[in-house]
């Protein structure tokens, strides 16, 4: 089956890596990617900068160039940045603009409400949130408002899975991804989401799963399709994404 991988991390030692919580990962490249995944029909992807990126671009442009025209990317920047800087990142691929509530490295969230407008009006770009659920209650009536939201991983933790499902209501876009990081069983959270919004999931791989206590494995796409069944699992694999990053089917 065709997919859209949502969440995918490029790490290439030759541009600038910086430590997180005393944390540096290893190398995972744009051909080291691809070969993990040669046996897949994959249409497509969303390179995300992680938190021992900081606001380096130059990796992310790099790795769009090698991976193609289907790939964006998902950058981190400073609520100051001029626009011409966003624009030219545009060009380059960049669609979205990430804050890490959760390890840091990222913009902060004081500064969420006047970036996400912002770089929606200018470049019609989204906020993507890694942020644990037990925190959306407090963001819960901000999130609403923004003109284009997604959040990683699911949640991560059941504890505020009724928040997400109540975004989820708004039209906030999440990621099936991550299943070696959350607390409780993918399965049926995959179940509740597409039930309350199929329009919302979108699956991905999170390679290389830096961190994560169980790293991405080829049952991840087992559970989705066993969770949802083909014609479902199709608007989850690749047809939301799609929708979403690319603005096409």
């Amino acid at each position: 089956m065709k997919f859209f991988d949502s969440h995918l991390h490029i790490i290439d030692p030759n541009f600038p890596l910086y430590e997180n919580n005393g944390y540096l990962p290893a190398a995972f490249t744009s051909s080291m990617y691809l070969s993990q995944l040669e046996n897949h029909d994959l249409v497509g992807g969303t390179i995300v900068s992680g938190s021992f990126q900081k606001q380096d671009q130059s990796y992310l442009i790099d790795a769009l160039e090698k991976l193609g025209p289907n790939y964006v990317g998902v950058t981190q920047l400073l609520a100051d940045t001029p626009d011409e800087t966003i624009l030219a990142l545009h060009e380059a691929g960049i669609r979205a603009v990430r804050f890490n509530l959760k390890r840091g490295g990222s913009e902060d969230v004081s500064k969420l409400v006047y970036f996400a407008n912002r770089i929606h009006d200018l470049a019609q770009w989204h906020i993507e949130l890694y942020v644990d659920s037990k925190d959306l209650d407090g963001l819960y009536s901000t999130l609403i408002k923004l003109p284009k939201v997604s959040i990683d991983h699911l949640g991560l933790s059941k504890s505020g899975f009724k928040t997400l499902l109540k975004l989820v209501e708004k039209n906030v876009k999440v990621k099936a991804t991550g299943f070696g990081r959350i607390d409780f069983d993918p399965a049926s959270a995959i179940q509740d989401i597409y039930k309350t919004n199929p329009n919302s999931l979108m699956f991905g791989t999170d390679l290389p799963s830096t961190r994560a206590p169980r790293p991405f494995t080829e049952n991840d796409f087992t559970i989705v399709l066993d969770a949802l069944g083909e014609e479902a699992a199709e608007k989850v694999f690749y047809k939301n994404a799609l929708d979403f990053y690319l603005n096409k089917q």
